[in-house]
């Protein structure tokens, strides 16, 4: 069993390396940080572990890393580059802004097309897309960031409703977490207002569902219930609620 993560040097990404090697999968693991890359290389012992420097700001780098590894038979693809940008909408560098869509975007979309097309010729793979509880709103003052994670979520649903329609044995899945202690609040310089889940617990509990057919994994009760008295909001109040708390975000 073979897997490839990207954004595999830290946070989430680096937990899906951890718990993925338990499991046995050889890994392919991607990210702008060679030392922090070859770190982990050298932590995990049971597997076999390849590092690829890749930067997935640039749309080119996804479509490359796919054709370098159209023949290695990958089993699983965690989308998980990605990052925030914080700021007014028009005091945000657009050059920012397009670094963000081409990782939280464009690279999950190639990535996505090109490794499903293999794994729907043998019938079986898993592809876990990280998105976030930002993508089930509007996200003032983070706008972009919610925008590409929206794009996340609702690509993911209507992928795997294809697939079910299909008979198709690949899985899809798209992990929504909140807050969650990684180094995006210092790359998006925010803060977060509420205390951040553990991230090797996120990613655990989210292969795990995503093993299991989970098409939305959202980890935690309070981000759960959250979502559960959204649907009660209408989304010009939402939009305001969302303003407010990225502006306490302010500041640090």
């Amino acid at each position: 069993m073979k897997a490839l993560i990207t954004g595999a040097s830290s946070g989430i990404g680096r937990e899906f390396a951890l718990y993925l090697a338990e499991l046995g999968y050889d890994l392919i693991i991607c990210s702008r940080s060679t030392d922090k890359l070859n770190a982990l290389k050298d932590e995990i012992k049971n597997v076999s572990v390849r590092v690829i420097t890749i930067d997935l700001s640039r749309e080119s780098d996804a479509f490359d890393l796919y054709e370098h590894l159209k023949e290695e038979d990958i089993d699983v693809l965690i989308n998980n580059a990605g990052f925030g940008a914080f700021g007014k909408f028009l005091n945000v560098p657009l050059e920012r802004e397009v670094e963000l869509i081409h990782t939280n975007v464009s690279s999950v979309h190639i990535l996505t097309k090109c490794f499903l097309k293999d794994m729907q010729s043998k019938n079986s793979g898993l592809i876990l897309n990280v998105g976030s509880m930002a993508g089930f709103s509007a996200g003032p003052k983070l706008s972009s960031y919610y925008a590409s994670k929206n794009y996340v979520v609702r690509l993911t649903q209507a992928i795997n409703e294809e697939l079910r329609r299909d008979g198709s044995k690949v899985k899809i899945s798209v992990l929504c977490p909140g807050p969650v202690e990684t180094n995006f609040n210092n790359v998006a310089n925010v803060r977060f207002t509420t205390k951040g889940l553990n991230a090797r617990d996120v990613a655990r509990y989210a292969f795990d569902k995503a093993r299991q057919g989970k098409i939305i994994i959202i980890p935690g009760f309070l981000m759960k219930t959250v979502k559960f008295f959204e649907h009660f909001l209408p989304e010009n109040l939402l939009t305001r609620i969302s303003y407010n708390v990225q502006s306490k975000k302010e500041g640090k």
